[in-house]
Formats: structure tokens, sequence, C-alpha cells
């Protein structure tokens, strides 16, 4: 690991399979687990798939596990983050009134929230029979000196998602997910484009095995802003490390000046950002 770096664990797992949907409990041992190990190599954060408390593909029972962000679930991970000494990403819908949200929290190795998104764009039937969609495009949260950002899944795949954390700051940007076959090309040319043009470090972190309908890809990853690749899962569950570092974006951005040349004269629209920085606890 290199000086003034942060070693990162990106958890692809647990496996999953149609026939049975993972329990709560079973998927949160999981996360555990991979916590500790990734402590143990030296992390100091965990970054865990889309809905990975809970299951993504699960029917029905997304709003039956469906839980506020101070819930059970929450308190299940402060306690798994504080044992472990690890900061843990995890996904999970949240219910807030009567809607229910795709989102992701991040839980500090105290225990504490450092930040909480909800997923902005929604993919297709399955995510609109089941969530409302968020309202604050970017959230971001300070970790070890480096400027991190949240999306989920298919807002990645919107450039205008990503260049706005760039503009809002971000050099890290955490994205768990749930790519399914056949969309391979996200993972594989999408991501690390989307690391290239914005010049940030992106962590894509994915599901693996299957549920219901959905045959997850795996090809978790963790790309530099020069767009190379640090880490790469193959399709099943694996545990991935990374050594991300702020003085890396100075760098390439220094290289690649492709944020400071664009012509915000030609098209000043699309420099307009919303930004928020929630701290729920």
């Amino acid at each position: 690991m290199h000086v003034d770096s942060v070693r990162v664990g990106l958890f692809q797992g647990p496996l999953t399979t149609p026939d049975t949907f993972a329990s709560v409990e079973f998927n949160l041992a999981a996360i555990d687990t991979a916590a500790r190990e990734a402590a143990a190599s030296g992390a100091k954060i965990l970054l865990t798939p889309e809905m990975s408390a809970t299951g993504y593909d699960i029917g029905e029972l997304v709003s039956l596990r469906a839980e506020p962000a101070d819930g059970p679930i929450f308190d299940s991970v402060a306690e798994i983050a504080r044992s472990a000494g690890i900061a843990v990403v995890y996904g999970y819908p949240e219910l807030d009134g009567g809607d229910v949200y795709n989102s992701v929290q991040v839980v500090d190795r105290d225990g504490t929230s450092l930040a909480h998104y909800r997923k902005t764009h929604l993919f297709g039937t399955l995510d609109r029979e089941h969530f409302r969609p968020g309202e604050t495009l970017v959230v971001g949260f300070d970790f070890e000196g480096i400027r991190c950002g949240l999306l989920i899944c298919y807002d990645v795949e919107f450039p205008e998602a990503v260049r706005a954390h760039a503009d809002a700051g971000t050099e890290w940007l955490i994205v768990p997910t749930g790519l399914m076959t056949p969309y391979e090309h996200i993972a594989q040319q999408v991501v690390p484009a989307r690391a290239y043009e914005s010049q940030m470090f992106v962590t894509y972190v994915n599901r693996c095995g299957a549920e219901t309908e959905l045959t997850y890809c795996g090809l978790s990853c963790a790309i530099a802003p020069d767009g190379a690749e640090l880490a790469r899962a193959e399709g099943g569950q694996e545990l991935l490390f990374a050594d991300i570092a702020a003085a890396t974006v100075s760098q390439s951005r220094t290289l690649n000046t492709h944020l400071d040349d664009r012509r915000l004269d030609l098209y000043p629209d699309l420099s307009v950002t919303t930004v928020s920085k929630e701290n729920r606890r």
C-alpha cells in the first residue's frame, strides 16, 4: 500500500441462488465476515453491492424488508463496523413514511453514519414497481482525506451524474450495483470511461449469483482516474482490494485536463448541479 493511500475492500457477495432468497441475517453475516477479513488485510472501508443487506430482485420482499435509515439493519451494520474496526458501505430498501427508496448508507468504524444516498435513476420495472426515485443527485462525504461520492448502479450509466460529482469536488465515486447479464459491457467499458472522463477513482461493487429472473455478472472493479484497472473480479463471490489516494487524482487531472478544458460557455446549463451533504446520525 502506498503512503497516504487508503486501502479499500470490495465485497462481491454473498453468492445467491434463484431458488431461495437469502435472509437478512444471512446477508449481514456475510458482510460481517467480509468486514473482518478486509480489516485484517489493512482495509479502512468495506464496500458491498446494491441492496446487499436484503437482496435486490426479491419481489414483494423488498417492501417487507424495508425499514428506516436508523432501523435494525443500520444497528447491525453499525455493530459490525465497530467490532471489526472498519467503515462499511451497504445497500438496503429504505422506508420513509409510506415510500420505499433504493438506498445506500456509509457507516464509519465508530458506528456513526457518514452519508446516505437514494438511487435517483430507476432501472425499468424492476426498480419502478418497488421504489421512488431519490431527488438529490450529489451526496458527498470525506473519508481519510478523500472527498467521496455515492451513486447506485444505473446512476453511473449517465455521464451527467458522474460529471456532476466531478464538479462538486468528488475524487472517489463509490457505486454499489446489481448489474446483470447481458450488460457486462457496463462494468468492462462504461465504468472505466466514467472514471477517465471525469478524472476520479470509481469503485463499482456488484452482486453475484442469481435472484428470481436476474443472473448477476460480477466483474466488480476499482478504476483509477486514468482509466486503469486497479482490481477486477470474475463472476463469483470475491473480496478485492485496491488503494485509493487523493494525490493520484490531482496528478491525473494535471496530465489529463479535460475538466479544465471544457467549453462551459457553449454548454453552461450542463454545469449546474444539485449538491447535498447528508449526515443522518
